[in-house]
């Protein structure tokens, strides 16, 4: 039977158990289904893929960088019960059963369930070299270059055994293969893929043949992809002068050479199509330009026989012309000479009106100073002190001439000067009676 080894006979009446593959790949399954009915194991998702028929297969490894790797498995049924979506580089916590798949032999663990433990080593190594190469500038859309419209030869930085080529190569056969390609081979995963990469690309911008130099290479887990999210491969692909684009992995790989360069594109076949334009849509573009300047030609041309036509018949009768220029001449001077009399009439006019208008405004300011005048002279007549003393007043003063302007300042038997009207008399001060205060003026009761 398949599940129970086969007992053969040997030298000395011993028997040795021999094992068949399937019996030996059932006996482990066994033995560790026993042994580990149920386990739970934290580590870093690697290499994951959703099946079409929903299944989900990913590889787990420690998420402190270590080499072991466990094979997993997870179930369409399980796979429905996730609540994120899992990706190369997540840290995740899996609970399932220990198993041997017998089509391969291979150890393998069918997770019943997957929880979120982290971001995972490689993939916050990812998020803090996009910080820092973001904070730089190295991503800005500022920076990005147009491709051109028509390149005349595309360079190509990719592993020449790589599927990649073969499709970049194949769409641009396909699409235009007019437009010269020219491959700068390179590592594409390893550890001395970096160096290999910067080297090739800092080729093709040293030789400058390209118009637009394609990066790519096809799907892979995020640690075959490292190699494109290495600063120094970010800063050669920043640093050269034709436009890059940039199709790594596939649409859902994302890695920092795509930030970097001028125009993204999902997988290495969108590369070459985003690159360069269709042949036959050249072709009809340049259709479509020779068929508008044919027609501009021949308008052109049509525009100048007609002008060609009026100046015949210009020619053709020059005394037409020339009555036509006396004419108008004579027009002209007869509205030269109208325009000379108008001219004249309108200043003739203004100064006539300016005239007036002086006399008016010198009359109006006469007759006004001559009213200020006149009041001036009644105001000063009314302050004359003579007015006051014809009335019967009298100005007194002292020997000083001073004016003595109350009683309080007299005295009995002062000499004192009357000024009057027609003349003025010296007085002598015999008694002095002050006026007496008016009822309601006196102060205290």
């Amino acid at each position: 039977m398949l599940g129970l080894p086969v007992l053969e006979p040997v030298n000395g009446g011993l028997a040795r158990v021999v094992w068949g593959v399937g019996a030996l790949v059932l006996a482990v399954s066994d033995a560790l289904a026993a042994r580990f009915s149920a386990c739970t194991v934290r580590g870093e998702i690697s290499g994951w893929s959703r099946a079409s028929s929903g299944h989900c297969y990913f590889n787990l490894k420690d998420a402190d960088g270590g080499s072991a790797m466990l094979r997993c498995a997870m179930f369409r049924r399980a796979a429905s019960m996730l609540d994120f979506a899992p990706a190369d580089g997540h840290r995740v916590e899996l609970r399932g059963r220990l198993g041997v798949y017998e089509a391969r032999g291979e150890l393998q663990l069918v997770a019943e369930s997957l929880q979120r433990a982290g971001a995972g080593s490689l993939y916050e190594e990812f998020l803090r070299r996009k910080a820092a190469l973001e904070a730089q500038g190295l991503f800005d859309v500022s920076r990005k270059r147009a491709l051109p419209s028509y390149p005349r030869c595309i360079g190509v930085v990719t592993s020449l055994g790589a599927a990649a080529l073969h499709d970049v190569v194949t769409a641009l056969g396909r699409r235009a293969p007019h437009v010269r390609v020219v491959v700068y081979p390179s590592l594409v995963q390893g550890a001395e893929a970096p160096a290999a990469l910067c080297e090739a690309i800092a080729t093709a911008g040293r030789y400058g043949e390209a118009d637009t130099l394609i990066v790519c290479r096809g799907g892979g887990s995020l640690e075959d992809l490292m190699a494109f999210n290495d600063e120094r491969v970010v800063r050669a692909i920043a640093a050269t002068p034709m436009p890059v684009v940039c199709g790594v992995g596939h649409e859902s790989d994302v890695t920092l050479t795509d930030l970097v360069a001028d125009l993204r594109a999902p997988t290495p076949t969108a590369a070459a199509e985003l690159a360069a334009p269709r042949t036959q849509d050249c072709i009809d573009a340049l259709q479509g330009l020779a068929a508008t300047l044919r027609r501009r030609v021949r308008s052109g041309l049509d525009t100048r026989a007609q002008d060609l036509d009026r100046a015949a018949l210009r020619l053709a009768r020059p005394a037409d012309s020339v009555r036509r220029s006396a004419l108008r001449l004579d027009a002209l001077g007869h509205q030269l000479a109208a325009a000379g009399r108008r001219s004249v009439e309108q200043r003739q006019w203004r100064i006539a009106q300016s005239a007036e208008r002086l006399a008016r405004a010198a009359t109006g300011l006469c007759m006004t100073h001559q009213q200020r005048q006149t009041a001036l002279a009644q105001r000063l007549q009314a302050l004359d002190p003579k007015q006051v003393l014809s009335r019967g007043y009298a100005w007194l003063a002292d020997a000083n001439g001073q004016a003595i302007p109350t009683v309080a300042r007299l005295a009995v038997g002062a000499c004192l000067t009357a000024v009057l009207a027609d003349g003025s008399a010296d007085v002598a001060v015999t008694q002095v009676h002050p006026a007496r205060p008016v009822q309601g003026d006196l102060l205290g009761p």
